[in-house]
């Protein structure tokens, strides 16, 4: 399918990341000699290795490949591209090879949305296993991981609107979540990102949205989805332990229950649109009902990822004020105890412009523990630090170490609480760190 595009090789700069690492398994598994590097070991470039495609660690300049893939994160002031630019390679940024990997695919959908696109781009496959698909996850599917091939019929795939990556994309089939002001580096204010989508749709053959998002469903669409409009509607909503089951009715006519395995009412959402795209695939109500029940969740997604100190600990990306306060809900309404929150900022532009926002969703906790800055890509700002958030919290506290985060935490925790763990920088990480080496 792809041998012939590069058929000179392709490398991968950062080929560890989430989903350059899925490209490029896809790639290999289609016949392209494939080649990257990344800045350090991780569980993804183990994953590439296993797979026999040859991973270095650090900045190699001896690149053969005629193909240089590289991410928004890197810049052409990286040593890589700059030796690569010399010596006349295609430099291909990772949005614009996923657009041509979509296209090659008869048919494609597209997952797009600020909150909820992996979990839902996940639900979507499990829905069509079985058939000739391959999908493209921007996370780790418990079961699919973050890219899984059965066909080359349909492809699946998360869209970012990041620097506007989906603009990269002809979908057959384009889904819209949510549009809501995120990425303000990249989108100076909601008109910018709701034209930004806009355009995203425009490239699609046609359209799912949310009908209870008031931008979304202004947009021209083939279907919608909704709790309270919308073409494809979940009614008789039922929960066990926020696990939520419900009636799924299309254009008032109900077709099928379904019962979700992951947890929270949110869920609720991706589901009816994994569910509206895969009607409009041709699916029926029972196949899909049936995939929907086989998903049991994403890592980061309200994911349990072990206990500290007896307590329970359990880790989401959430890293959007609406996102924070959704998994408090959720977390809330299944722990007995207090739900001690442990937040860390994700980039200083993101907090500095939706700085109230993070307020007011933080003061829903009870004693939040703020964790230093992830800072990605961004230099320190003040205004948007880790540090102004907690100073905006009387009943918070700041830690920088994962030392002091065990200190913290060990002197707050009691029986019955749970620790949630939110953010999409290193966090995860530290923590489940900390939870193999507890404090004495």
């Amino acid at each position: 399918m792809f041998s012939e595009v590069f058929s000179g090789g392709v490398y991968f700069v950062g080929a560890g990341g989430v989903s350059m690492s899925a490209l490029a398994r896809l790639l290999n598994d289609c016949g392209v000699r494939v080649r990257g590097s990344d800045a350090c070991e991780g569980p993804f470039t183990h994953m590439l290795k296993e797979a026999g495609i040859p991973v270095s660690i650090g900045t190699d300049e001896d690149i053969s490949e005629d193909t240089v893939v590289y991410t928004g994160a890197v810049d052409e002031t990286h040593p890589q591209l700059k030796a690569a630019k010399r010596a006349g390679k295609r430099l291909l940024p990772r949005a614009e090879l996923l657009g041509l990997i979509a296209e090659r695919f008869p048919t494609s959908v597209s997952v797009a949305g600020c909150h909820g696109k992996t979990t839902t781009t996940a639900m979507l496959s499990h829905v069509l296993k079985g058939r000739l698909f391959t999908c493209h996850i921007g996370g780790e599917d418990l079961a699919l991981s973050n890219y899984h091939a059965e066909g080359g019929e349909i492809f699946v795939t998360e869209a970012c609107e990041f620097q506007r990556s989906f603009l990269h994309l002809k979908s057959s089939i384009a889904v819209i979540l949510n549009i809501e002001l995120d990425h303000t580096d990249c989108y100076p204010s909601e008109e910018a990102l709701f034209e930004a989508y806009r355009a995203f749709a425009e490239r699609a053959e046609r359209v799912v949205v949310n009908a209870d998002d008031v931008r979304a469903r202004t947009l021209p669409h083939a279907l919608s989805f909704g709790l309270f409009s919308g073409d494809i509607r979940a009614s008789l909503l039922k929960s066990e332990g926020e696990r939520y089951s419900f009636t799924v009715a299309e254009r008032g006519v109900p077709l099928v229950r379904v019962k979700l395995s992951c947890i929270g009412k949110v869920h609720v959402y991706n589901a009816l649109a994994a569910f509206a795209a895969a009607r409009l695939l041709g699916l029926s109500p029972q196949e899909i009902a049936d995939g929907l029940a086989a998903f049991q969740g994403v890592r980061r997604r309200f994911e349990r990822i072990g206990s500290f100190l007896g307590v329970p600990v359990l880790s989401d990306y959430a890293h959007h004020p609406k996102e924070i306060a959704a998994a408090l809900r959720t977390a809330e309404a299944v722990t007995e105890g207090t739900v001690r929150v442990v937040f860390q900022p994700h980039t200083y532009t993101r907090t500095r412009d939706l700085f109230e926002m993070f307020v007011a969703a933080l003061k829903q906790a009870e004693s939040p523990v703020i964790y230093r800055t992830y800072a990605a890509r961004e230099a320190f700002d003040l205004a948007g630090s880790a540090a102004l958030l907690f100073a905006h919290l009387p009943e918070a506290c700041y830690v920088q170490t994962e030392e002091q985060l065990a200190r913290v935490l060990a002197g707050l925790v009691e029986p019955n609480d749970l620790i949630l763990v939110l953010g999409a920088g290193d966090i995860d990480e530290i923590v489940r760190h900390m939870i193999k080496a507890p404090p004495r």
